[in-house]
């Protein structure tokens, strides 16, 4: 971010530690509250902070934006070498998201890629159902 002429700032440094934490993606709203839960002093992020904090780090490719239907965009972080890979389940019901990763799937769409003469530069898969709970 300082290379690309950005200062740093308390705010977003607090959102890019969260974040790098989680195993998935997170609504803005959900990284506001996660923030304002964890903060020593008990002072909170604005939530407009917290916006223009996710729109530049995804602008510069340091988080990627997953929108899964409902209208609700996720933040989660990208691998700078891109061999992180993980795709989603979401409960149709609780709204649960479940990251996994699949080898076999992946070889699968590189094969089916390279069968219909298409150079995949990036995927994602969702897959949508109820989870155990809600079953």
């Amino acid at each position: 971010m300082q290379q690309a002429g950005h200062h740093r700032g308390a705010a977003r440094d607090r959102l890019i530690d969260l974040v790098s934490l989680q195993q998935c993606a997170l609504s803005a709203l959900e990284i506001e509250d996660a923030l304002r839960e964890t903060d020593p002093e008990g002072k909170p992020v604005g939530r407009a902070s917290v916006y223009r904090a996710l729109e530049l780090l995804h602008e510069h490719d340091l988080l990627s934006r997953l929108d899964l239907g409902d209208g609700v965009a996720r933040y989660e972080p990208t691998d700078p070498a891109g061999e992180h890979h993980h795709h989603h389940l979401i409960c149709e019901q609780c709204g649960q998201l479940v990251p996994f990763d699949d080898a076999e799937l992946e070889r699968s769409i590189h094969q089916l890629s390279e069968r219909l003469g298409f150079v995949t530069s990036a995927h994602e898969v969702t897959l949508r159902g109820n989870c155990a709970d809600c079953r």
